[in-house]
Parts: C-alpha cells; structure tokens; sequence
C-alpha cells in the first residue's frame, strides 16, 4: 500500500470533512484521516485504486487538492477574499437605492439588477451550488445547500416576476447578491480565524525550512562551503552554523562549542551550553559561538518532524465532547431545511405579510443558521490548545488527553530520572580512624574509576583530582564490587554492606571499603532532586491534587526523596508487576497520571488513565505516554495540566455559544425580527458567528495556566 497525504483546499467545516470522509470509504479506502482545520487528508491506498479517480471525486464535491488542480480561466477567483471583493463590487449598486436618500432611478430597473446580480449569481452557484448538489449526493448535506438554497430561492422569484413583467413587485436581486457576498466575506473571515489557531504549528514547519552551510573538501582537502536548502541535506553531511544561524537538521557536533535555543522544541527559552559530541536540534538557534556538525537525521526522521506528526495526528484526533456534536452536525441541514419550509408555509397561511415577504423569512432561516460553529467549536479549541503546548515543550498524542487532564484527581512519579535527575552525587562519606581524608578518597577514586557502574563512575567523576594508586593486579567482581592489591601486598575491596567481612560499619549506606580485610569507611551517593520538583510538588498539592511516589527502590532511599519533596504518598521496593497492579488500583479510585522517563516506565504509564514522559528528544517516537515533556524535566508538567483543563473549558464555551446561537439566531429569523434585511443581517451575522469561535479559541493562547 501506498501512504498518501494531500492537501485539500475548500474544506471548511466539519460537515466538508464527513462528505470526504464518506467518498473515501465508499470508494474502498480503510480508516481515512480528514482534518478540515489543517486541509489535510491522509489514507493507505491500495494498489489496485487509482489515485487519479480519487482526485477526480474529490474536486467533484467541490474540494481541490493541492497541486492537482484543474486550470482555471480567472486564477485569482480561487479563493473566498478574491471572490467576496469580486462579488463586492457588483453588490454594491444593487443596494445603493435601498439607502436614504440615494435615488438612483435606473438601478431600480429589474434588468439592471438582473444584469449586475448575474455574476454574483453565477460565482455563488459554481461555488457553493456544486459543493451543496455533491454533498447531497453522499448523503451528507453541508451549510453551502443551506446558502444555495437561499440564494436560488431569491433568485428564482426575482427572475420570475421580471419576466412576467412585475419586476418591481419580486425584486429580490441584492437578497440574492448580498447572501452571496457576505457568505464569500463570512468565509475569508473564518479561513483568516482559522489559520491564527494554527499559527503555532505553522512556526514549526517553518523551522523545518531553512538555507545551511554544506561543507565539502576539494582534492587538496581544502574546505568549501556552500549554501543549499536544508531539504537536499543527507545523513553524514558535513556543516557549519553561525552565530545567529538556525541549525537546519538534527545533527552531533565534530568542532566548537556554542550557545543553542533550543525554545522551538522544548519550550525552554534560556540557551543551552553545547559541545563536541553534543546533538543538536534541528529548527534550534546559535544564540553564541560557531560549530561544525555532522547531520544525524533528515526529512521524517528528525525531532522536530516527528513533533509536527504528533501535533497533526493529535489534531485529527476527536474528543469524546465532540461526539454529540458531531451528531447534531449530521442531522443539522436537512433539519433547517424542514424549518426553512415550516417557515414558508406558516408565515403565508398565519400571517398576512404574502409570500414573498414569507419566503424572506424562510431564506433568514437558512442562511443565518451554522453548522459550521458546532463543527468548529473543538478543532479550533484542540488547534490552539496543541499549539501553545507544541511551543512550550508539551507534546499531546492525542486530543483526548487535552480532555482527560480535566479529571485527574492524583499523580504518581517515578523517583529515579522523574524526581531525580539520574546523576549520581556523593551526598556522604565516613572515615575510620587513622585513615585521612586524603588517603580515602585516593583508595575510592582509584578502585572505582575502573568501573562502569552508575555509582563509581559518580565517585571517580567527583574525586578524580586525587592521586591514583597504580595497582598491580584489579579485578571487577560482577554483584560484589571492585577488589585490587598494590605493589606492597595491601589488598582494597570496594563493594556493599554485604561484601564486609567485619560488621564493624552500620547497615544503609551504598559502598563500604576495605583494606586487608579490614573496614575503613563508606561512601553514600545519592540521586539529584531535580531543582523544580519541590516547586512543583508544591503547585499540585495547590491545585488539590493528591500526589504519590511509587519506586522499586528501598524505603530508606524513597523516603529521603518523598519528605525532601513533601510527596503526600510514599510507595517504595515496588517490582515492575507491583506497580502495575499498584497503579490500576489506583486508577480505579480516581483518574491518575503517571509520570515517568517513557522507557523503563512504559508498561505503567500505558496502565495510567494518562502517561505522562520526561523524554529524551531522540526517543520522542517510541514513548508509550499520551503527553511528553520535551525539556527532560518538570518543569512543564504544572502547565500541561493547566492546559488540558483550559482546553476543555474553551470547548465547552465554544459548544455552548454554537448551540445557543443556532437556537436562538433561527427563531428570530423565523419571526420576522430581522426586517425586510432579514436574510442580509442573516448572511452577515452567520459570517461572523464562527469568527467568534475561532476569537475565544485563540485566547487560550493566553490564558493563566498555573
């Protein structure tokens, strides 16, 4: 099978997305993904369908995608501000005499509105007409049969009175011209809206596009350096970044040290300190210094793809609080049509205001009602909501999380690499008497340095100043510790508690030394508390949240790290299969976030209700957590929470301003209360009502989230 991704241009609501959505399935495409808030579509498409006739039947719904357009005579009519200023022009003198005190005699004319409604007329209908009779033909109606109807209904009774000589009597033509025009209008609005939800996604991609110096050797090995797009780079190029400069791919530095933002992809906007052998981001800044790079990674295969990726297929994603939306969107067309014609028919027969009058009323019903807002009302919240946490290091995997957050009740952490850094630090040491200080640390420095265990290397790494004893003979021993004898005969033993051959030391300390058998101190290290933990710690028990250290490590250690934190719950000597059962029992007592580093945590944060990763960058593709804190820390997890519960609140504003409108917009229309303009106030203030949505979207760009 094939993968393919299109661009579709002319979806604008979730009523577009289902009629896509539907030709796919029914043309034998499995599982298709349609997100009308980016124009994307994407499908594995078996060999034996033909891409082409895919193409075909997309465009015959009304859509276009991109890249595979068929040519058009007037190219700048291909978008809704060239057709909303087009038809602009023509509406205007239409309406002119219908202004106190413009009299403009031969625009009363019925031929000259005709004449100067026609245009519009034709534009509407190869516009929205064709969209409106192919979505019907799917059996998903979209808003543009609601707009066309309207349109042809004012038409069809204004050209009928003209030819029958009674123009002045059915002049209609502005209704049918300014529907059209402000409909035109109403959408530039909402594509505008729209793509500001998307701004944070849109300052990704452009990250991903940037010119780089390509350095290549000439036959005398003399470096050359040239500029190329970032696009044509391959693994293993060679390249050279400023200061100033964006880095353009994922790549290992060969030479120099510099200064990185790195902000684009984790959140953090303070540089970062880098040096040889260091990785660098792609879409990253040199804020100082110059390096030489190798290239790592390219095209899909980089961080700052693979974050595009998620965004995009969590933006795809549907929230359970959309499902009823979804429902009412389905059956909301041809339910406004059946009051469109109650409309008609009650205001003739009760009322004596006479059909043309009547039929105003009907065409108020269908144009100022909006399926749109109920389709947008999550997207455009989901949209923004994805893009501030993909800007501040907070990636979702899904739009479902964004929900989620809104129950969680506690949180439990990991301890080593979640609370803690996962660099080791000696925090203690105690010395028998007649050894110095010196002497102990020149024997611990000396044994350790020729292991590779985390917490040698930790005691090397911190006292590697001292002297180093040249050992005659030094063997590691797999589970007990490191033994060596001098050139004198004296034999050293470093190793645990258990290693001792006199119980002369209490128990609870991590190495304990030897020397010809006899004791002569320990060594205890300790785990780095992450410097943000306590604050965060802190923010949560504020916001009510219950939280829980759960570790397979010993109580004593578990302990020292919960109090250090004032974490409420301490959960210690934890095998892998106890903290799963622990952590279903807890999910089971209330809604639970798992924190952990995403890899040896995996199995708990799948069991969580939401897994929560602190990641290195590189892994961001195989983590089994629904949210990924992109700065290796905590720092964000506070914010990801705050966004999650934010979101859900902009989505329940947004439903309710979507539900309260229609419900209330068509009423009004149906009463008559919007004037003989009624079906212009109507066009108008639909145009705008999706505007609205996609206004309080984007101020969750702002909003306090802690």
């Amino acid at each position: 099978m094939e993968s393919v991704q299109w661009k579709v241009d002319g979806m604008s609501c979730t009523n577009c997305a289902l009629s896509i959505h539907k030709y796919l399935q029914t043309s034998g495409i499995d599982a298709p993904k349609v997100s009308f808030m980016d124009g994307e579509v994407q499908f594995e498409m078996p060999q034996e369908i033909k891409k082409e006739t895919l193409i075909k039947g997309i465009q015959k719904l009304g859509y276009k995608v991109r890249g595979q357009e068929e040519k058009q005579v007037k190219k700048w009519l291909d978008n809704n501000k060239d057709r909303a200023l087009f038809s602009f022009l023509f509406t205007v003198p239409l309406v002119m005499h219908m202004i106190p005190g413009v009299h403009i005699h031969f625009l009363m004319n019925p031929y000259v509105q005709l004449a100067f409604t026609l245009p519009v007329f034709i534009l509407g209908m190869s516009y929205f007409g064709k969209s409106a009779w192919y979505s019907i033909t799917q059996g998903i109606p979209n808003m543009n049969v609601l707009v066309s109807i309207g349109a042809l209904a004012s038409f069809g009774y204004s050209l009928y009175g003209t030819i029958i000589g009674q123009g002045a009597s059915f002049a209609y033509y502005e209704t049918t011209a300014t529907i059209i025009t402000l409909v035109f209008f109403g959408n530039y609005l909402e594509d505008a809206s729209v793509q500001s939800t998307q701004r944070a996604l849109k300052d990704l991609v452009k990250a991903q596009k940037v010119m780089a110096n390509m350095i290549v050797f000439d036959e005398n090995h003399k470096e050359i350096i040239f500029n190329v797009e970032s696009t044509s780079l391959k693994v293993g190029d060679i390249i050279l970044v400023n200061a100033g400069e964006t880095i353009p791919m994922d790549s290992k530095i060969l030479w120099g040290e510099a200064s990185v933002n790195e902000s684009i992809v984790t959140g953090e906007s303070v540089p970062v300190f880098r040096k040889m052998h260091d990785i660098l981001l792609g879409g990253s800044t040199i804020e100082n210094g110059t390096i030489k790079a190798y290239v790592t990674a390219v095209g899909d295969d980089t961080v700052l793809a693979n974050i595009l990726k998620m965004v995009k297929a969590a933006q795809g994603e549907k929230p359970p609080v959309q499902i009823l939306a979804d429902k009412i969107s389905a059956i909301f067309v041809p339910l406004v049509l059946g009051i469109a014609l109650l409309t008609l028919i009650g205001n003739f027969i009760i009322t004596d205001i006479g059909f043309g009058a009547s039929m105003l009323r009907a065409i108020a019903v269908l144009v100022i009602s909006c399926p749109c807002a109920m389709g947008l009302a999550t997207p455009a919240a989901i949209a923004v909501g994805l893009g501030r946490g993909a800007r501040n290091g907070v990636l979702f995997k899904n739009a479902k999380s964004l929900e989620t957050f809104k129950d969680i009740k506690q949180v439990v952490f990991d301890k080593t690499g979640t609370l803690t850094t996962g660099h080791f630090a000696i925090t203690n040491f105690k010395i028998e008497e007649g050894i110095t200080e010196n002497d102990f640390k020149q024997i611990a420095y000396s044994l350790e340095k020729y292991s590779n265990h985390p917490i040698a290397k930790c005691i090397s790494s911190q006292w590697k100043n001292k002297e180093d004893i040249k050992w005659k003979t030094i063997e590691e021993i797999k589970g007990r510790g490191i033994q060596a004898a001098d050139k004198e005969g004296h034999t050293y033993f470093a190793g645990s508690y258990a290693t001792l051959n006199e119980n002369k030391a209490e128990d609870g300390h991590n190495i304990y030394i030897q020397k010809n058998n006899v004791f002569i101190g320990w060594i205890d290290v300790a785990d780095e508390i992450r410097p943000e933990a306590k604050e965060i710690i802190a923010t949560l028990h504020k916001q009510g949240i219950h939280t829980i250290l759960l570790s397979g490590d010993r109580k004593i250690k578990c302990e020292q790290v919960g109090k250090a934190l004032g974490i409420q719950e301490i959960i210690s000597e934890q095998s892998p299969s106890d903290k799963l059962n622990k952590l279903e029992a807890l999910t089971k007592i209330s809604p639970t976030a798992m924190v952990g580093d995403g890899i040896n945590d995996a199995p708990a944060l799948a069991k969580a209700t939401i897994g929560i990763s602190l990641s290195n960058a590189s892994h961001i593709a195989i983590q089994s957590a629904q949210v990924i804190l992109m700065n290796q820390g905590l720092k964000n997890l506070p914010m990801a929470l705050g966004l999650g519960r934010r979101t859900y609140e902009t989505i329940k504003e947004n439903l309710a301003w979507a539900f309260s409108y229609n419900i209330i917009a068509i009423p009004v229309a149906a009463l008559g209360l919007l004037g003989t303009w009624g079906p212009t106030y109507g066009a108008l203030i639909m145009g705008l009502s999706d505007v609205v949505l996609a206004i309080n979207s984007l101020r969750l760009f702002k909003k306090k989230l802690v």
